[in-house]
C-alpha cells in the first residue's frame, strides 16, 4: 500500500466532523497485502472517521525490540510517535504492531522525561482495528456485507493477550450474511510465528505451526481468518505445504467486502481451495 498524507480538510468525510484517524499501515500490509490497508480505510470511513495515512510512518520497531536492540527500537519509535502527533486515534490492522505502540513504547521511554509522555500519549490513542470499531466507534455490525463461506478464526497472541481482542471480531463477523463461524480448537494457542521467534527457533516454530494448521483443518472450515498478517502468512504457508484445502484472509477484507482478490499466498487469479 502506498503511504501518502491526506491533508486535513481534503477528505470526503470531513463534512461529518468525525474523528481524525491516523492509519498505521504495518510493514507486512504495505509490502505483501495492501488490500488489508484499503479494507481498513473503507471500514473506518463507513464508521464516520476521517482517515489519513502519514507519509513518514515507518516500521513499528518490533523486530529490533524483540532482538534486544533497544537503541534502534527507540530511534524507530521516535519517528512513529512524531508521525502520529495530533490524531484523535491511531488504528492498526494488527494486534502485534498495535501492541508494540500501546504497550512497549511506554516502557522504552519510561525514564525519558521528553519522549516518555509522548509515548504514553500515543499509547492511549492507539487501537487494533476491530477493537476500535466495536469499543470506540460503537459499530455493532457491518451492513450489506455477504461472504458465503465457512470460516474459523485464529486469535493472534498480541491482540489477545496485550489488547484483549477476542469478542470484537466475532461480533462483527456474526453480521456478515452467508458466513458460518466454526470455532478453532485451542484458538488461543500461538501459531509459532512470533516475528523473529520463527527465525531464532525454527524447529520449535515449525512444530507449533504444524499443530496449529492441523487444528485449523480439523474444523472443516474452508477459510481461516485472523487479524494479524504475520500469523496468516505463517499458517497459510504451512496449510499449503500440508496439502490442506483451507484458504486464509485478513478479517478486515471480509468485513469490508474486499474478497475479490486471491487468498493470502495464492497466485493471482488462483485459489488454493
Amino acid at each position: 500500500m502506498t503511504t501518502s498524507h491526506v491533508p486535513a480538510g481534503a477528505h470526503p468525510n470531513d463534512g461529518h466532523a468525525g474523528p481524525r484517524v491516523g492509519l498505521f499501515v504495518t510493514c507486512l500490509v504495505d509490502l505483501f497485502r495492501p488490500t488489508v490497508g484499503f479494507a481498513t480505510v473503507a471500514l473506518l470511513e463507513r464508521a464516520g472517521c476521517r482517515v489519513e495515512v502519514p507519509r513518514h510512518q515507518t516500521c513499528c520497531g518490533q523486530p529490533a525490540y524483540n532482538s534486544g536492540d533497544r537503541k534502534e527500537a527507540a530511534a524507530i519509535a521516535r519517528q512513529v510517535i512524531a508521525a502520529f502527533d495530533g490524531y484523535d486515534h491511531v488504528v492498526v490492522p494488527s494486534g502485534s504492531c498495535a501492541g508494540m505502540l500501546r504497550v512497549h513504547y511506554p516502557s522504552l521511554f519510561e525514564d525519558d522525561p521528553d519522549w516518555g509522555p509522548r509515548a504514553q500519549d500515543l499509547a492511549g490513542r492507539t487501537h487494533e482495528l476491530t477493537s476500535f470499531l466495536v469499543d470506540v466507534t460503537g459499530v455493532q455490525a457491518v451492513n450489506d456485507q455477504r461472504h458465503d463461506a465457512t470460516v474459523t478464526y485464529h486469535d493472534a497472541c498480541s491482540g489477545l493477550r496485550e489488547l484483549r481482542v477476542k469478542a470484537q471480531p466475532r461480533q462483527l463477523l456474526a453480521s456478515v450474511a452467508g458466513l458460518t463461524l466454526l470455532e478453532l480448537p485451542d484458538t488461543e494457542t500461538c501459531c509459532g510465528f512470533g516475528g523473529t521467534f520463527c527465525v531464532k527457533y525454527p524447529e520449535i516454530s515449525d512444530r507449533m505451526v504444524t499443530e496449529k494448521a492441523e487444528m485449523v483443518a480439523s474444523t472443516g472450515a474452508d477459510t481461516l481468518l485472523a487479524g494479524d498478517l504475520g500469523c496468516l502468512m505463517n499458517l497459510s504457508g504451512k496449510l499449503h505445504r500440508l496439502g490442506k484445502a483451507v484458504s486464509a484472509r485478513h478479517v478486515a477484507e471480509v468485513l469490508a467486502g474486499m474478497t475479490d482478490v486471491p487468498p493470502i499466498g495464492a497466485a493471482d487469479g488462483g485459489d488454493r481451495r
